[in-house]
């Protein structure tokens, strides 16, 4: 068990199923107290499994039933925790799905439910924990709290077929970072994970059904979850940050930042421009990050 965990409270988002329930009992196993947030769905209660299974491990955990695509429902998942433990000290924006289209066919339908569910979803959460961790700091509180947002490689690297979830991703990956920098006085410290997980998601793609010759998994969901833990941690300190995750690898990310310059003595032309930018071969390849898998469908 992490000391730093020990007695935290903490709320996951789409926490019923996949990586959202491997976070939910590492947080238990370490200690923390979960709200365990998943929707029903057609008479199926994930949330109440996976608080089963915590409290069969001797965990404490409740259940919400709320979503995160309201302003108001997004608030009740707050609620819900300061209401029974008494305050949040730490938010996992785990919620998501994929409504996969390539550009020209995508509807407004697939946009819009994307962009609700992730971004949306993600901001409302944030929003609502935020003015509680403020509240707490203007009382004079020594606020330590954390969240951790869900970003993808779809989102920092794109993928075909996910305008929709890559857009939402990449927004969410920058919310990280300029919310931490805002929640900062108060005590709060925001990150983000890209996780490459088998799921619901991803279960069906070639790549999530091997295994490494040695029997290794990289791709169980189980791989992602002490990054989360370690950032929620009171002791952690690292904030604006943005992870890949998978296997037994770990990669910080670095935000947009130049990678070749010109500038011109003149004014510029559409020739010296031209003339300037033609050897700049790597604006023709794809970027991918050398160890990185390529970009595939994750959350």
């Amino acid at each position: 068990m992490t000391d730093s965990l020990n007695g935290r409270i903490v709320v996951v988002t789409g926490a019923g199923r996949g990586l959202g329930r491997q976070h939910a009992l590492r947080l238990a196993r370490e200690g923390a107290s979960v709200i365990v947030n998943d929707l029903i769905t057609n008479g199926e209660d994930p949330a109440q499994d996976v608080v089963d299974e915590i409290e069969a491990l001797g965990g404490a955990a409740i259940t919400d039933h709320h979503s995160v695509t309201t302003w108001d429902s997004a608030q009740a998942i707050i609620n819900t925790a300061i209401e029974r433990f008494g305050r949040l000290d730490g938010l996992v924006c785990n919620a998501g799905f994929l409504r996969d289209k390539m550009l020209t066919n995508m509807s407004e339908a697939e946009w819009d439910d994307v962009t609700k569910v992730h971004q949306y979803g993600t901001f409302y959460t944030l929003r609502h924990a935020a003015a509680h961790w403020r509240e707490r700091h203007k009382t004079g509180e020594d606020v330590n709290a954390s969240a951790v947002l869900t970003t993808a490689i779809s989102g920092l690297h794109s993928n075909v077929g996910q305008v929709n979830y890559g857009a939402a991703k990449a927004a969410i990956a920058l919310m990280a970072v300029s919310s931490a920098r805002e929640l900062t006085r108060y005590g709060v410290r925001v990150n983000a994970i890209s996780p490459l997980a088998r799921t619901r998601l991803t279960e069906s793609a070639p790549r999530f059904a091997t295994t490494a010759d040695d029997g290794f998994d990289e791709v169980d969901p189980e791989h992602v979850s002490p990054l989360v833990a370690w950032l929620l941690s009171a002791s952690c300190r690292a904030s604006a940050q943005v992870y890949a995750v998978f296997g037994r690898e770990i990669h910080r990310y670095k935000m947009w930042s130049p990678q070749q310059s010109a500038v011109t003595d003149a004014t510029w032309t559409v020739e010296s421009v031209a003339a300037a930018l033609s050897d700049w071969s790597e604006q023709y390849e794809p970027d991918v990050i050398p160890g990185l898998p390529a970009p595939s469908r994750t959350r």
